[in-house]
């Protein structure tokens, strides 16, 4: 909670001036890769120094900035790796942006709000043209947090080099032009099935509007409390996506001609050898999503994926 400056107190506060009392510090995370994808942050950069608000910038974003663009002010402090405290986390790109800055929040509580500088925006879904107001917003209160699970892989037998968590989905797949892979899946324990296919996924309710979905696997609504295994190009026309509680343990262990696959983890991949078993479980934090105050998820569902539209109207 903040406080009203003593120097201030009694005085009819203008809108502007009670929201510049506030002291609140951003973090910054952005794509690094496709310059148009960064031509917003001069708009937010002002926006952010006009409030007075203290700007933190992940270091491989800002020296990707700091080669294209100049600033009235530096910022405050430049964020390495994930040891890092703010009010909030914008994230400067399209979804794939999101899931980084995500990573990046890991289990702070931190609420993270995506403006959209990619393509569809589904989980970063702030315009450009729509920054100032947003951030406004937060500066009022008038926001509300969506918090959406995480979930986690754990290894038996090859140690994995990458984060472990993801806000989407895990995925395990055959590398390369290597043959079907099989994945013996196990639910609590209860085998369920061997899978003869090219990969598969369990998703999140948020992610299940990306791979999974690409793959055949149902819209779930964020906060429903489930988890969803979608295979990749399944060997039989039997196979569907099965949707399970969030509190269930997956264990999977696969065989590949290749002796080896892929496990991918919110768009981060890494090298298996066969029969390494997989543990998939629901991950002990939430990501807070920040969303401005009536926003719906089915409006989105609608505009962003066309949902429900027919093309012959």
């Amino acid at each position: 909670m903040f406080c009203i400056p003593p120097h201030i107190v009694g005085r009819k506060i203008s809108k502007l001036a009670l929201m510049t009392a506030k002291k609140l510090r951003f973090a910054l995370f952005g794509n690094v890769y496709q310059a148009k994808k960064s031509a917003s942050i001069q708009q937010i950069w002002s926006v952010l120094s006009s409030l007075g608000a203290d700007i933190c910038v992940e270091r491989e974003y800002y020296e990707f900035l700091a080669a294209r663009y100049r600033f009235d002010a530096p910022p405050t402090s430049i964020i390495d790796g994930t040891d890092f405290e703010a009010d909030f986390a914008l994230s400067m790109g399209g979804d794939g942006t999101f899931l980084k800055t995500a990573h990046f929040v890991g289990d702070k509580g931190i609420p993270v709000m995506g403006i959209n500088i990619g393509r569809l925006g589904f989980l970063a879904d702030v315009s450009p043209a729509e920054i100032e107001p947003a951030i406004n917003a937060l500066y009022n209160g008038d926001y509300e947090l969506e918090r959406h699970a995480v979930i986690q892989v754990e290894t038996d037998g090859e140690p994995l080099t990458i984060c472990p968590k993801a806000l989407n989905d895990i995925a395990v797949l055959k590398r390369d032009n290597a043959s079907m892979i099989s994945i013996r899946t196990s639910i609590n324990g209860d085998h369920l099935a061997t899978y003869q296919a090219d990969g598969l996924i369990v998703s999140t309710p948020t992610g299940s509007t990306a791979y999974s979905l690409s793959n055949g696997g149902p819209v779930i609504v964020p906060q429903t409390g489930v988890m969803c295994l979608t295979a990749v190009a399944p060997h039989s026309l039997n196979i569907r996506p099965v949707v399970i509680p969030d509190d269930a343990r997956i264990t999977l262990t696969v065989e590949s001609r290749s002796h080896n696959f892929l496990i991918a983890i919110d768009g981060r991949s890494q090298k298996c050898s066969e029969r390494t078993r997989l543990t998939i479980s629901k991950a002990p934090y939430y990501i807070n999503i920040a969303k401005r105050t009536g926003q719906k998820y089915y409006a989105t569902l609608r505009e962003k994926m066309m949902w429900g539209m027919d093309n012959r109207d």
